[in-house]
């Protein structure tokens, strides 16, 4: 029995949730830099970029595929930027109880991150131009999604900062690791808006690839599948712990879910 428990006891690991973030910046950030220099300045991939490229890119030939680059360039850029905010969040802002997961949740938050970013170099033409004659032209969509993942980014740390308020003082002393309730912000809409703007992140690059990428909206619905179950849960916790929790509240999606 004891060795039973100590087996499972090996299968779980603290919620190192900085390592997925660190795996990101550094991985992403990699995949951003040789996609860059291939698109302009004239550099080539290495060749084992090129032969998964190659297995699983995009055969764009079409006069769009310019505006396909440069949109996978700034989607990149964006996921690598949102990998620098949370793990600045994770090592100064938020406050994490003493939990733990799962080693095979561990190991999917490393491999999500690789993944993720390998699918948007596969947004682009198989046969990259190697910097010669791409144009870069900066569309309505291109704006709108850099505003919308901006403006998700910001009311994300906003909500960050206030869960991690009800823990610490007003000097930034951690006080205790217990559960209240919080308020202001999205807040006052939903239990879990950091969670609805990771959702609204994603989607706002879904509109920066210029909306038609299916792609990557198949990982805008991994993202609303793996956030929902999570809202849901933390709303259900909530609404279990605290009996004047506030019943206007829904558990994801303002007004909606």
């Amino acid at each position: 029995m004891r060795r039973t428990l100590s087996l499972m006891k090996a299968l779980f690991v603290p919620r190192w949730f900085i390592h997925f973030y660190v795996v990101s910046i550094l991985w992403n950030g990699f995949l951003l830099m040789r996609l860059f220099q291939a698109e302009f300045l004239g550099a080539s991939l290495p060749p084992w970029i090129q032969i998964f490229h190659n297995a699983f890119g995009r055969d764009l030939q079409n006069q769009n595929a310019d505006s396909e680059v440069f949109s996978a360039l700034l989607v990149l850029l964006l996921l690598w930027l949102h990998s620098f905010q949370r793990l600045a969040e994770c090592l100064y802002t938020s406050v994490f109880s003493n939990g733990v997961i799962h080693i095979v949740q561990y190991c999917f938050g490393l491999g999500y991150y690789i993944a993720v970013g390998s699918t948007v170099l596969c947004q682009v033409p198989t046969n990259v131009r190697n910097g010669k004659g791409l144009s870069v032209q900066i569309f309505w969509f291109h704006i709108v999604g850099i505003v919308m993942y901006l403006w998700a980014s910001f009311h994300q740390h906003r909500c960050l900062v206030i869960l991690a308020n009800l823990r610490k003082s007003k000097s930034g002393e951690v006080l205790s690791l217990n559960h209240s309730i919080p308020f202001g912000d999205w807040f006052e809409r939903v239990s879990c808006p950091h969670y609805f703007a990771e959702l609204l992140i994603y989607i706002s690059m879904a509109i920066t690839f210029g909306f038609h990428n299916v792609t990557w909206w198949f990982v805008v619905m991994y993202v609303f599948f793996n956030q929902t179950l999570a809202a849901v849960l933390c709303h259900e916790f909530y609404q279990e712990k605290f009996t004047t929790y506030p019943k206007h509240r829904k558990a994801f999606i303002p007004f909606i879910f």
